[in-house]
């Protein structure tokens, strides 16, 4: 198997977390919590810890944009599903990245500088495309900064608990080594 395959673990994992991120702003859009929570992200974001960047950045690129085609959550125009896309694909390859490399780093400290930036990044695309559509860009910006925060405060609260349930149950079996039978 190549290295950049994805092994079947992986494609379980993103199978499994690209289903819930897709199913839960659902139950959210009923009680009309959906933007406020950020539901699309929690499961994308911990699926970040659990896979290498590209599978990562693959499912988070996808689910907000296939999500956005079949049920019309997150929209095109205003062009929330591609910003959303571009958004969790970015942070899902950083945290994989840096989880990746440094796996006993405490989530937190990947967590936090990486949800700020994905934040900051959001509010940049959603204050371009006000100027470009002549709306007011900074209202528009500083709405979206404001609206997303109780959910970023939810993955503060619920990830570090994921990643530590899943980093117990997931112990990688020891190699033999080199010449041995």
């Amino acid at each position: 198997m190549k290295d950049s395959a994805f092994t079947v673990r992986e494609v379980a994992l993103c199978s499994l977390f690209g289903a819930a991120a897709w199913l839960l702003p659902v139950f959210f859009h009923l009680i009309q919590l959906g933007s406020l929570f950020l539901p699309m992200y929690l499961p994308v974001v911990a699926l970040a810890f659990m896979v290498r960047p590209s599978a990562a950045a693959l499912t988070a690129l996808v689910v907000p944009l296939l999500s956005g085609a079949v049920t019309g959550m997150p929209p095109f125009y205003p062009p929330v599903a591609v910003f959303m896309a571009v958004e969790l694909a970015i942070m899902g390859a950083l945290i994989a990245a840096v989880s990746g490399r440094w796996r006993r780093l405490h989530p937190l400290w990947v967590l936090i500088p990486v949800l700020v930036l994905g934040r900051a990044l959001h509010v940049a695309m959603v204050f371009a495309f006000a100027l470009m559509v002549e709306l007011p860009a900074r209202y528009i910006a500083g709405v979206t900064f404001l609206s997303g925060w109780p959910g970023v405060v939810l993955m503060i609260l619920v990830i570090p608990f994921l990643v530590a349930l899943e980093r117990r149950l997931h112990r990688p079996e020891p190699t033999a080594p080199k010449g041995a039978p």
